[in-house]
């Protein structure tokens, strides 16, 4: 662990501020313990409690996941919620190739005039599902979707011609979004090569998963070198879980309690059927929890063990509220402006969040800080 100040990367938003997210698990997983399913927290009615809740709380915005697994698809809900919320952005995710992308441009517009341009967008890059797909083709075809999506945003017509979606010629007049700025920002996240190259290009935050601080700044060297070749700026997001409670005991206290009912075949099963449960962010979820101590911590308030039931971020931050504030405005030094919380139950979890930590945050919209300018498209060969 890092225990000397740390110098920020570069950043789009300067200042210590963040924008503080929450999650609503529409894939089926939000549960009290875990590997065990809770048909009851996977509708839309409970879902949807989950938005309302993170509004009323303070939260500024709310990732949808996609994953083709039981529970709901991330469009439909959001559209559905949408008018139920004055104040919280939606960060949905989106993944490419599920659909043509100017009727994606036109459909995320729709969403944004819903959302009175509240709307971020989570671009996924992984396989489409049923298919292991090259990666370089799933890199050109995530290219050229966002070209297409900052076309038709942004300029009077789509005029592309790429390996992928080959020639479109069309007018954008009915696919303007809410935001006139360049439309929704950009959130990507991805452990290769190829993937970090797309980010920098082309998107506005880079989100990673749980690390340990030397590596998540390390990443994040990485990503703005990266982004300065192409004469851009991004900006850095972390999704991970969480524990809090009024003493560190306490919180560990609570993570055993999500483990008490904890089978290491169902938890397997579960995490295998995630769209994702192949990708190298995922294979490094993995090796990050074989370098924990026996209580499944990686650094000082890092646990791992959660991710041995589900995919994705597989880190938890686990401790007393001002640890976890003191952790937070640590990776905000770094120069990480955008954090994506959860934890287990999600709707009581927010609930002790928001009342031992978030009034102790900068919490601010990266959408309302950032002076955006429409991009002019590049092509990715």
């Amino acid at each position: 662990m890092l225990h000397q100040p740390i110098e920020s990367v570069p950043v789009r938003t300067a200042g210590r501020v963040c924008e503080v997210s929450w999650f609503s698990d529409l894939c089926g997983e939000d549960t009290e313990f875990l590997s065990v399913r809770d048909p009851a927290r996977s509708t839309f009615a409970h879902c949807r409690n989950i938005a309302l809740t993170a509004e009323r709380l303070g939260f500024s915005n709310l990732l949808l996941p996609t994953s083709y697994m039981a529970g709901l698809e991330v469009v439909p809900f959001a559209a559905g919620v949408a008018p139920d919320l004055e104040n919280i952005s939606l960060l949905t995710a989106i993944r490419c190739g599920e659909m043509h992308p100017p009727m994606l441009a036109r459909t995320l517009a729709s969403l944004d005039q819903m959302l009175n341009g509240r709307l971020t967008i989570n671009i996924i890059n992984s396989d489409l599902p049923g298919y292991r797909e090259d990666a370089d083709f799933r890199y050109q075809r995530c290219a050229e979707t966002i070209q297409i999506l900052k076309q038709a945003w942004t300029q009077d017509r789509i005029e592309h011609d790429g390996p992928v979606y080959g020639k479109i010629s069309l007018a954008t007049d009915p696919v303007k979004p809410y935001q006139q700025n360049g439309g929704p920002l950009l959130y990507f996240g991805g452990t290769s090569d190829g993937a970090r190259d797309l980010c920098a290009r082309y998107c506005d935050v880079f989100l990673m998963w749980p690390e340990t601080e030397e590596l998540l700044y390390a990443n994040m060297q990485d990503v703005s070198e990266r982004a300065a070749r192409h004469g851009r700026q991004v900006d850095f997001g972390l999704r991970i879980h969480l524990i809090v409670r009024e003493t560190e005991e306490e919180a560990r206290a609570w993570s055993r309690h999500i483990m008490s009912k904890f089978d290491p075949v169902r938890g397997a099963a579960l995490k295998n059927a995630s769209q994702s449960s192949w990708s190298l962010g995922v294979l490094r979820q993995n090796e990050l929890r074989k370098e924990a101590d026996d209580n499944g911590f990686v650094e000082p308030l890092l646990w791992t063990d959660i991710g041995k039931a589900r995919s994705g971020a597989g880190g938890a931050l686990v401790g007393s509220a001002d640890q976890l504030v003191e952790k937070i405005n640590r990776y905000m030094d770094m120069g990480i402006r955008a954090f994506i919380f959860s934890g287990y139950p999600l709707i009581e979890e927010a609930e002790w969040f928001a009342r031992l930590v978030l009034p102790k945050l900068p919490n601010c919209s990266l959408a309302q800080l950032q002076e955006r300018r429409p991009a002019k498209p590049s092509v990715m060969r």
